[in-house]
Parts: structure tokens; C-alpha cells; sequence
């Protein structure tokens, strides 16, 4: 009777999951679907607990009970800036697992298991513990990378490639050591070191503009790595769950990739970032800056009848994504079409833009993805880009040098006039010069993005307040 409960739970949870991920993939139906999965994931949780095969409560409320403190305690002190940096860690997490189960699988075999079922959940456990063991090491290197801890500038060791696929071939000599012969633990161990080296390379290979794809890459990887342990241990629940992650993020990645232009193949093997002539983008990228200040921002604003505002990391780094929603609801009254431009891999994280512009509160119907606004640039009078940087640099287009040559991007500088907010001149996180600020009909409002867009709100409302009794007047008159 508890394994029919336990089997309707998993199917219950495993149809919560899946109306999870179809919620998430729209802003309208978002919280709803993380609802879902959060609903999802305590009915799997509590039956798993009631399984049969788990006889120690004690040890099993011992470690529940301090992750679940930890994990609400970080949740709840989290940045949406650094949000990146924790889902890349979460997914080194459950590659370590992986490999933590792997290796206790090994050490505990099953004696039901024999002839050809005992080989298949050795090659299960083999698979399962390479996987989880890129994951680990390749999202610990994603982390540094987010964190800055480690340099966003892409590893370009001499014949890396060559490197991979020796460590590639490697690990599957030693997966035949592992599978034929009686050699044991210390093949799966030394497969473990191997993949754990072969997974810090492939993500340290790839640049800081791909790195929105990698944690996108990291996920699936961290998918199949939750479904190779649910093979391992026989839960079917683990195994659809990791399926389920894993092919979404694959897809997820397609996505991106084909949006930036990007061999979805070349960005796993680090294939971006060679031979590139970085002195020449340097060099293009030089002129005059405009500067500017709020005044003259706040009239450009207000004599505009089409304003485009694209955020970017700096906005969120500076959490002025209220004062912006602020901005677009004040044009807004005026009668001005205000629209937001996403790019796919605006931020650090996919979705990163579209969930600060869903928390401060900015109607759906006004925020775009970049295939959809980028033709309107051109009759656009004011583009206002909040700290965006990589995802608005023309040398993507007009330098085949540059190491983002090829990548769409928002074409800011076709509107009217573009202003850019940004504390300095400095590169974005790919590390590339931008031309844009250079242009003739760009205007540089620096300094702290926060306090420009407050400082701009108020200057809005004051200018408001200032034309309500002219108006007021004019019309007794």
C-alpha cells in the first residue's frame, strides 16, 4: 500500500514539475509556476522520506534540518545581483552529489543485481559520477568567474583542444578499465580527477560573454547528473526531474546560442575567444564623449514622443530598477510610448532583466525581447541604456575582429539620441572596448546608476508639478 502512495506522489510531483516549467516560461504565469514546483518538490520530498528503504529517521532529520536553515537563510539574503553566482553554485552541488553517490553505489553494491543488469548499473555509475564531476568543477570555475574571483578573460592554452580530447579519451580508456577487468575503485577515482580537470577547462576556455550560456550549459549538465543518480539508485522520480532539467537547459542554451549568434558546440568546447584581435577593437573604439547631466537627460525625455530604455547589469548592480519602473510610469502618464529592450543574455543569468523589471512592478506588455524592438530603433527619438554594456556594443557588428564579432545586439545607436549611464568608460564583463560611447548622437550621463535615476525621477516630477499650475491656468483663462 505505501509503494502505490509513494508511486502517486512521484507521479503527482512529476506533473507539477513539468506545469512548473511550462509557467516559468512566460512573465505572466512565472510565479505561478514556481509555485508549482515548489509544491512538486515537498510531495517528492515527503515521500521519498516515507519510502521503505529509508530506516534512519534520526540521521535524516539531523541533515535535513540544518540545509534547510542554511538554504532559507541564503534564499532570504540573497541579491537578485548575485543571484547568478548562487545558481551556479547550486549546480555544482548536485554534480557533487552525483559523485558522492556514484562512488557510495560502488562501495555498497547491490547484491540483487547480476549478470548483464549488475554491468548496466556499473556503466551507470561510471557515467554518473563523469558527469557529476564536470558539473562540480565547471560550475565552481562559472562561480569564480561571476564572482570575479577568477579573470572573465577566456584560458586559451596553446592545443587546448587537443588537451580535452586527450582527457576525453582518457576517461573513457578508464571507463573500459573500470567496466572489464578487476581493477576497482582506482580507475573510477582517477576518472574522477580527470573529468573534474576536463570540466574546469571547458568553462575556463569560454569568455565573459558567453558565460549567461554556460550557466545554462551548467544546468543541464546538472540535469543529467540528477538523473544519472536516479538511475543509481533506482527513483524513478530523480530520473524524470533530471530529465526534465536537463533537456530544458539544453534547449534553453540552443536558444541563447542561436541568439548570439553562437555555435551552441563551439561555446561547450570553449571554441570562442582564439585567435582574436583585441588591440584592433582598442583601437576603434576612440573619439570624443559627449557628457551629460540630469537636466539635459530629464528634456530629452520629455520632448520625446518614443522612448526605449535598456537595462543591463549595472541597473541591477545598483538596484535602481524601481526608480526606472518609476521613469517609464511618469513618461507614461505624458502620453509617451515607453518600452523596455531585453537582450537574451542581458545580465548574468537568463531571465536576470526580465525578473528585476517583473519585481519593480513594469507592465508586461511593454517589456521586449530583442528580435522584436531591435527594428525600432531607428524611429526611436531617446534610447536610455542603464548599465548595459556588452549587449549594446556595435563592434559586434562592424569589427569582424572583435571577440563578440558576430553576436546581435541592441542597436541603441540607430535611435535619435542614445544616453548611456555608466560610472565610467571602462569595458563591460567581456572585456571589450565600446565604440558606442564615442558616437556623435551618444550622451554620457556617469556616476552611480541609482542615484542618476533618482535624481532624474525627481527632476521628472518637479517638471510635472511646475507645468500642472501653468496648465491649470492656462485653462481658466
Amino acid at each position: 500500500m505505501r509503494d502505490n502512495l509513494i508511486t502517486v506522489a512521484y507521479i503527482a510531483a512529476s506533473a507539477l514539475f513539468i506545469l512548473s516549467l511550462s509557467g516559468l516560461s512566460q512573465q505572466e504565469t512565472a510565479k505561478r509556476g514556481n509555485i508549482y514546483g515548489t509544491i512538486g518538490m515537498l510531495i517528492a520530498f515527503v515521500a521519498t522520506a516515507f519510502n521503505p528503504q529509508v530506516a534512519n529517521y534520526k540521521l535524516l532529520v539531523a541533515v535535513i534540518i540544518p540545509a534547510v536553515i542554511i538554504g532559507a537563510i541564503v534564499a532570504s539574503r540573497v541579491a537578485m545581483t548575485a543571484m547568478p553566482e548562487l545558481v551556479a553554485m547550486l549546480h555544482s552541488f548536485v554534480g557533487l552529489a552525483a559523485v558522492l553517490v556514484g562512488i557510495g553505489n560502488y562501495l555498497n553494491p547491490d547484491s540483487s543485481l547480476t549478470g548483464a543488469e549488475a554491468f548496466i548499473h556499473q556503466v551507470e555509475i561510471y557515467v554518473g559520477v563523469a558527469i557529476g564531476a564536470v558539473t562540480f568543477t565547471g560550475s565552481v570555475v562559472a562561480f569564480g568567474k561571476l564572482r570575479a574571483i577568477i579573470p572573465s578573460k577566456p584560458l586559451l592554452l596553446p592545443a587546448r583542444h587537443l588537451l580535452n580530447l586527450a582527457m576525453l579519451a582518457a576517461v573513457v580508456y578508464l571507463g573500459y578499465l573500470f567496466l572489464y577487468t578487476s581493477a576497482g575503485l582506482q580507475p573510477l577515482l582517477i576518472m574522477t580527477a580527470i573529468a573534474g580537470v576536463l570540466g574546469i577547462h571547458l568553462v575556463a576556455a569560454i569568455g565573459g560573454a558567453d558565460m549567461p550560456v554556460v550557466i545554462s550549459m551548467l544546468n543541464s549538465y546538472s540535469g543529467w547528473a540528477a538523473a544519472a543518480a536516479g538511475f543509481m539508485l533506482n527513483n524513478d522520480l530523480l530520473i524524470i526531474t533530471g530529465a526534465l532539467v536537463g533537456s530544458s537547459g539544453a534547449i534553453l542554451s540552443y536558444i541563447m546560442c542561436r541568439a548570439m549568434n553562437r555555435s551552441f558546440i563551439s561555446v561547450i568546447l570553449g571554441g570562442f575567444g582564439e585567435g582574436v584581435n583585441v588591440v584592433a577593437s582598442k583601437q576603434q573604439a576612440s573619439g570624443e564623449v559627449t557628457p551629460t547631466n540630469v537636466e539635459e537627460v530629464v528634456d530629452l525625455l520629455l520632448n520625446a514622443k518614443s522612448v526605449i530604455i535598456v537595462p543591463g547589469y549595472g541597473m541591477a548592480v545598483a538596484q535602481a530598477q524601481h526608480g526606472v519602473s518609476e521613469i517609464a510610469a511618469i513618461l507614461r502618464e505624458r502620453e509617451i510610448n515607453v518600452r523596455f529592450a531585453i537582450h537574451p543574455v542581458a545580465g548574468r543569468l537568463p531571465g536576470h532583466m526580465n525578473v528585476l523589471l517583473a519585481e519593480a512592478n513594469v507592465p508586461y506588455d511593454i517589456v521586449f525581447e530583442m528580435e522584436e524592438i531591435n527594428e525600432d530603433f531607428p524611429n526611436t527619438d531617446v534610447a536610455l541604456v542603464i548599465g548595459a554594456n556588452d549587449t549594446v556594443n556595435p563592434s559586434a557588428l562592424e569589427d569582424p575582429d572583435s571577440p563578440i564579432a558576430g553576436m546581435p545586439v541592441l542597436e541603441v545607436w540607430k535611435a535619435g539620441i542614445c544616453v548611456v549611464m555608466k560610472r565610467s568608460l571602462a569595458t563591460g564583463y567581456a572585456g571589450v572596448e565600446n565604440p558606442l560611447f564615442y558616437k556623435e548622437n551618444t550622451r554620457m550621463l556617469f556616476g552611480d546608476a541609482k542615484a542618476n535615476v533618482d535624481a532624474i525621477v525627481a527632476a521628472l516630477r518637479q517638471k510635472l508639478s511646475q507645468d500642472k499650475p501653468a496648465a491649470t491656468a492656462l485653462a481658466a483663462a
